[in-house]
């Protein structure tokens, strides 16, 4: 229950009918009064009550000090902070009722803190309110008894202003004073006093004797050293006070000496003197319990100050930290962006460098094919094709020798041979096979037209019996890379690099005049592999010109015998029969899938869309590559899925989307193939003096000492002296080392021959 600073209470007053209640006063744990009055009540009014209640009053609070020493009114501060007071001061009060609850020896005990500046008003009003039986005060001197119970005492008033039907006791150390004859009392101890009554006369003494002590009293309380809580300011008021009441005592007893002329004169002032020190007494203590808890209060209030200021200290070194780690990011901001421009400057070199150098090789393949053509010329009337006879067959092969088989199909077996010297794949046609009759000669008309880096070629053909002579691919097919455990791990790079080859491959077939050619059974296992790596397409056997492309956007069913291999064929294609370029782009997406995860064809376009849609990727890429770029991985697994899709018109166009980004992807892999192999300890004479990278194009300057030819040239244009002996060069003109630059492909074929082919 609460109350308000006028003692009003919080909720309808209990039944009193039913219960007895009685209430104890306390003022302190320490108050011998306190504690006289609790051990009365449980030894008297305990057992016959329904309810023990233990009171004690505490002032209203209407300021709050300060850490400055000051008060502040409560209207002036915030609500959180004056609950939270409030609260530390109620918990307070109720650590007072813990001895008395030891006392009472008694689990039902309720204790009540009522808040007020008058405890007796505040009492009698809780009293009114709640119906209490009995009410038990404690009295702080056996001299209250010692006159008559007047003035503006607690216990006083309480006694005179109690309703009938409330007893209230009085407890000291040898008297008890009660306003009722109550059979609940005993009186085995203490003598009967009886019931108080009071007369005009007394009360007019009473009256004046409360003037003169409030007056005093308030004209020692009004100081500063309540509110600042100064303890030399606390013991000057004690002294004072102390002063004062001898100063009254011998004022009183003066006045005792002139009016002596009667005996009831000098009771009289005898009662005054006793009663203006017992009320100065009473204003002392209760200025020591104010001090105490004025210190009390002004300890918790240092010591909020304290945290505050280390929470402060705190923040403050927090938001240093913050600031160094800005300007320390700002500074790898800017690191970073120069980076990337390096990083960017870089690729563009790299862009003109590989564009350089495809123009190179298409330039040396053009007269390749230029000195092939005059070869074919010489030797057969045939201008598309190397006729030969079985007895060449039979000597390349050492008459078809088992130990010389590198491969057996449905269509016959694969021999490795030597033909002119060089080392040569013949491909021989089973004696039974004569339905593959039509694909061979296919084969012949098709491989004889077509002439591309990454299309196998065709050397000769034996159409009599059936041989076909391709350039011999020395590391096999890309299906034993990628399928074999036995083999070598397989860079990604590589990966992404024969990826490119293979698209440019189709889209010359499908760009090819006057009609497109679709390949129609491309798998790894038609993918050749040559010595430095590079991928050729090649059994382009099923291989089909389409001189009536149906459109994308039309779907047209047709009789026609289904060519190819189950798990890469378009699935449009086996629906309805239709044979368009894109339906060798859905055989492209499942292959870039196996390179992706090193596994068969079957039910990888699933398990890369639910790899992809959860962020998972990494676990289905193939393990024996441990530095899979994720970035470019995905890319390549979306463009792939696209690839896959049912219907031919969902799919990607070739040339406008799918070989951009595979270019770029190839441009990216050429790079970090390039810093692996810097990173590999290659010979002095490989590497430049000016960049200390492996050189691909080496050329002599004037100086005798062998450069890469953009950083000579570069150098030149800013210098005079040679970049190794810093003499002056007689003249600027450089000269290619070519057998160099052919030492220099040769030590990077066997960095890239990871495997032994047999």
């Amino acid at each position: 229950m609460k109350v308000n600073a006028d003692g009003d209470t919080g909720g309808s007053p209990p039944s009193t009918t039913a219960t007895v209640t009685v209430a104890v006063a306390v003022k302190s744990t320490e108050g011998k009064g306190s504690q006289r009055a609790v051990k009365w009540a449980v030894e008297k009014l305990l057992a016959k009550a329904h309810r023990f209640v233990l009171i004690h009053v505490m002032p209203t609070i209407t300021t709050i000090p300060t850490p400055s020493g000051e008060s502040t009114l409560v209207d002036e501060l915030e609500a959180n902070v004056v609950k939270l007071y409030m609260e530390d001061k109620r918990a307070q009060c109720e650590e007072i009722f813990i001895p008395f609850k030891i006392l009472c020896k008694r689990k039902n005990v309720e204790t009540l803190v009522l808040e007020g500046n008058n405890p007796a008003t505040v009492l009698l009003k809780y009293v009114n309110d709640s119906g209490i039986k009995s009410l038990v005060l404690g009295s702080y001197s056996p001299n209250y008894f010692s006159r008559k119970l007047k003035g503006s005492s607690v216990p006083s008033i309480i006694l005179k202003h109690a309703p009938e039907c409330c007893d209230v006791y009085v407890v000291s150390s040898n008297k008890l004073m009660t306003n009722s004859l109550n059979p609940l009392l005993a009186t085995g101890d203490l003598p009967t006093i009886d019931k108080q009554k009071s007369s005009a006369s007394s009360a007019s003494i009473d009256g004046v004797s409360h003037s003169r002590s409030s007056s005093l009293a308030s004209s020692h309380l009004n100081f500063p050293a309540f509110v600042d809580g100064d303890s030399s300011n606390y013991v000057s008021l004690q002294h004072k006070l102390n002063q004062n009441l001898e100063d009254v005592t011998t004022g009183l007893e003066t006045v005792k000496e002139c009016h002596s002329s009667t005996y009831s004169e000098q009771l009289d002032i005898q009662d005054e003197v006793e009663k203006v020190r017992l009320e100065l007494q009473t204003t002392l203590a209760m200025y020591n319990q104010t001090c105490e808890d004025l210190i009390h209060t002004r300890n918790k209030v240092q010591l909020f100050s304290s945290q505050y200021l280390e929470e402060s200290r705190k923040v403050n070194a927090a938001k240093k930290r913050e600031e160094n780690l800005r300007k320390i990011a700002a500074e790898e901001k800017e690191r970073h962006i120069e980076a990337e421009k390096e990083v960017e400057t870089a690729r563009k070199l790299l862009s003109e460098e590989t564009y350089e150098r495809q123009i190179a090789e298409l330039k040396a393949l053009q007269q390749s094919l230029e000195k092939k053509k005059t070869v074919d010329a010489l030797l057969s009337s045939d201008h598309r094709y190397r006729r030969l006879t079985r007895e060449e067959i039979e000597v390349a092969t050492d008459y078809f020798c088992e130990s010389k088989m590198i491969g057996e199909g449905a269509y016959g077996k694969v021999y490795k041979g030597h033909l002119d010297h060089t080392p040569v794949a013949i491909k021989v046609l089973c004696s039974d096979a004569s339905e593959k009759k039509e694909e061979f000669l296919r084969e012949v008309e098709v491989l004889s037209q077509l002439h591309h880096p990454h299309i196998v070629l065709l050397l000769g053909a034996c159409p009599e019996n059936g041989c076909l002579v391709y350039e011999y691919m020395e590391n096999g097919s890309l299906e034993d890379c990628i399928l074999e455990q036995n083999s070598k791990p397989f860079p990604w790079f590589s990966r992404l690099r024969i990826l490119f080859e293979v698209a440019c491959a189709l889209a010359f077939l499908h760009n090819s005049k006057p009609e497109p050619i679709v390949h129609r059974d491309l798998k790894p296992g038609n993918i050749l592999l040559d010595k430095n790596f590079v991928s050729k397409i090649g059994d382009v056997g099923l291989a089909k010109i389409i001189s009536d492309v149906v459109p994308e956007s039309v779907t047209e069913y047709r009789n026609s015998v289904l060519a190819g291999t189950l798990g890469y064929m378009d699935p449009e294609y086996q629906r309805t029969g239709t044979l368009r370029p894109k339906s060798d782009l859905y055989a492209f997406g499942i292959i870039t899938l196996q390179l992706l995860a090193a596994c068969r064809p079957n039910g990888l376009i699933m398990m890369f869309e639910n790899a992809i849609n959860s962020n998972s990727l990494v676990d289905i890429l193939d393990k024996s590559v441990p530095d899979w770029p994720l970035t470019e991985a995905e890319e390549l697994g979306r463009m792939a899925l696209k690839c896959c899709n049912l219907r031919c018109r969902d799919r990607p166009d070739l040339e406008t989307e799918v070989l951009p980004l595979l270019k770029r992807l190839a441009e990216f892999a050429d790079m970090h193939s390039k810093v692996e192999e810097n990173l590999i300890q290659a010979p002095n004479p490989y590497l430049c003096p000016i960049v200390q990278e492996v050189m691909e194009d080496p050329h002599i300057a004037a100086d005798g000492f062998t450069y890469e030819h953009r950083a000579i040239k570069l150098w030149l244009t800013r210098h005079s002296v040679s970049p190794v002996t810093k003499q002056i060069l007689q003249h600027k003109l450089v000269t290619p080392n070519r057998t160099l630059r052919l030492a220099i492909q040769e030590w990077r074929s066997q960095l890239t021959s990871f495997r032994p082919r047999s």
